[in-house]
C-alpha cells in the first residue's frame, strides 16, 4: 500500500482491495474513508464490500464519493462531516488519492493557508498548485 500522511488526522492512499483492510487496522488506523464512487472502473472493489472488510477489521467506515473535477461544496461538507465523526487516525482513498488530497485541503481552507496545504500535499506527491484559487476563495 502507498499510505501518504496528510497530517495527523488523515493519510491519503490510492485504491486498495478488501484485503488490505486487516493491514490498515494492524497499522494503527481507526477509520476508513472511501472517496470513489462505486462502478468508476471495471474490477473496483464496491464500496459496501470495503465497508464489510473494515469492519471485520475494527475500522470504522465512511464513502463520500466524488467524481474528480468537479467537487462541490457540498461533497466537502460531507468529508469535513465524516471526518469529524470518524475515530482518528482516519485512512482515505480514492483511485490515485488526489480527490482524498483535495478534500482534505478544500475542507481545511480557511483554517490553515493555501500555501501550507499545497505544500503539505506536495510533500505528499500531490500536486494541488491549480487549486489555489479555490483554496484562495474558501479562505476569505
Amino acid at each position: 500500500m502507498d499510505i501518504r500522511p496528510l497530517d495527523k488526522a488523515l493519510s491519503a492512499s490510492p485504491q486498495i482491495a478488501p484485503e488490505d483492510l486487516p493491514a490498515i487496522a494492524a497499522q494503527g488506523f481507526r477509520s476508513v474513508i472511501s472517496n470513489r464512487p462505486d462502478g468508476e472502473e471495471p474490477g473496483q472493489p464496491s464500496a459496501e464490500d470495503l465497508r464489510q472488510a473494515a469492519e471485520a477489521a475494527g475500522l470504522a467506515f465512511a464513502h463520500v464519493p466524488v467524481v474528480g473535477g468537479a467537487i462541490s461544496d457540498q461533497d466537502v461538507a460531507d468529508f469535513r462531516e465524516a471526518l469529524a465523526d470518524l475515530p482518528q487516525p482516519v485512512f482515505g482513498f480514492c483511485r490515485t488519492g488526489t480527490r482524498t488530497t483535495t478534500l482534505w485541503a478544500l475542507a481545511n481552507a480557511g483554517a490553515q493557508t493555501p500555501d501550507h496545504l499545497i505544500a503539505r500535499a506536495k510533500s505528499a506527491g500531490y500536486d494541488l498548485g491549480a487549486l489555489r484559487p479555490r483554496l484562495e476563495g474558501a479562505a476569505s
